[in-house]
């Protein structure tokens, strides 16, 4: 890359997202508590021993911490929580999970649940361990928004390390608290080294939110009930979504598309992913504005590798390498229902413009057979 390319970027993100490159790619820090309090959970009657309900004691752990937080201490072990009552995270609280602690949803016929809860609250840090839905085991057929964590009106949450998987919904779902000009927005929220597969309605869900950091994760396999996309930024009429940053992560084997991006949305950095054999689209986006998509592994997926559709506009899509996309269509037939690309239709298996989109510069972009 030439420094003229990489001034260009820079310069892109000033004028179409209002931010720094600094303070798009850096991650919300966590302000540690002011207790230095630590409560096993353990000591307060968990037994982690894959058949007893761990969540009173889970939960007791939790409120003993003093008003100014500390952290609970999770080891190794399978502990069961009653997913209609959850793990309720409040401000100032580190839930530390050892690599091999696992919490696990009973199973249950609920429409909605969730397994850890941050409602409300600032300055909250999850870390480590492995989350279980109860998706295989579920006593019902309905509903579709049962989550593995649920992060609604909450500031400063940082999700570290985490494997979530076997939801009946969503492994992360991220949005605000009521409606209207009351609402709370989600806001600084950052995931890092998080993995979220086998879900069944989406990786990672996001509403009403802002300044979102998704950092070096992975979204995979989703499938059960749609949209069944890797991650998937749907406010549509409950508010915005603002300014988030989606690097350096791999959304794959989805049953719909990798990124998946909806009304309301504006200021969505996608660099340096990978997003590969989704049966949908590599990435989809219907009317929202200042977009970029950056430096990514486009490839294999079922449908073209980047749809840009409704009114989408300022966008920008450089330095991306597009290959063999549109996996679920003959190139001939494809090249016979849609138009091409503004600036070509040689590749229009792997991109696609509408026209009814602006403001859209192409630029960088590799397209292997």
């Amino acid at each position: 890359m030439t420094h003229h390319d990489e001034a260009a970027r820079r310069a892109f993100l000033r004028r179409t997202l209002a931010l720094s490159a600094a303070t798009l790619l850096a991650p919300v820090s966590y302000r540690a508590a002011a207790s230095n309090k630590v409560i096993d959970v353990r000591n307060k009657g968990a037994r982690g021993n894959g058949n007893d309900d761990d969540t009173a004691a889970i939960q007791a752990a939790i409120d003993a911490l003093p008003a100014s937080g500390g952290t609970v201490h999770v080891p190794a072990g399978n502990y069961m929580v009653d997913a209609s009552n959850a793990i309720n995270l409040r401000s100032n609280v580190r839930l530390e999970m050892a690599p091999d602690a696992q919490l696990t949803a009973i199973p249950n016929a609920l429409k909605r649940y969730h397994v850890i809860k941050v409602w409300d609250a600032d300055n909250v840090q999850i870390v480590g361990g492995r989350i279980v839905g109860e998706r295989e085991q579920h006593q019902d057929v309905q509903g579709e928004w049962g989550y593995g964590i649920n992060i609604t009106g909450s500031r400063n949450v940082t999700v570290t390390g985490t494997h979530i998987s076997g939801c009946w919904g969503d492994g992360v779902l991220i949005s605000a608290k009521g409606k209207g000009p009351g609402m709370e927005m989600a806001s600084d929220i950052t995931l890092q080294n998080v993995v979220c597969t086998n879900n069944r309605r989406q990786g990672m869900s996001l509403g009403p939110c802002q300044r979102v950091r998704i950092l070096n994760c992975t979204f995979s396999d989703t499938e059960g009930t749609k949209p069944q996309s890797g991650i998937d930024l749907e406010p549509m009429g409950q508010g915005q979504v603002s300014d988030v940053l989606i690097q350096g992560c791999t959304m794959s084997g989805n049953k719909g598309c990798g990124v998946e991006v909806h009304r309301n949305v504006t200021g969505l950095v996608i660099r340096q992913c990978t997003i590969r054999d989704n049966s949908g689209y590599g990435i989809l986006a219907v009317d929202m504005d200042n977009l970029w998509v950056d430096d990514n592994t486009i490839a294999s997926n079922g449908m073209n590798g980047i749809t840009l559709g409704g009114h989408t506009s300022d966008v920008k899509i450089t330095g991306n390498t597009l290959s063999s996309n549109s996996t679920r269509y003959l190139h001939r037939a494809l090249k016979a229902m849609v138009s091409g690309p503004r600036g070509g239709d040689s590749h229009q298996t792997d991109l696609r413009i509408d026209d009814s989109t602006s403001n859209v510069h192409v630029s960088g972009n590799t397209f292997a057979s």
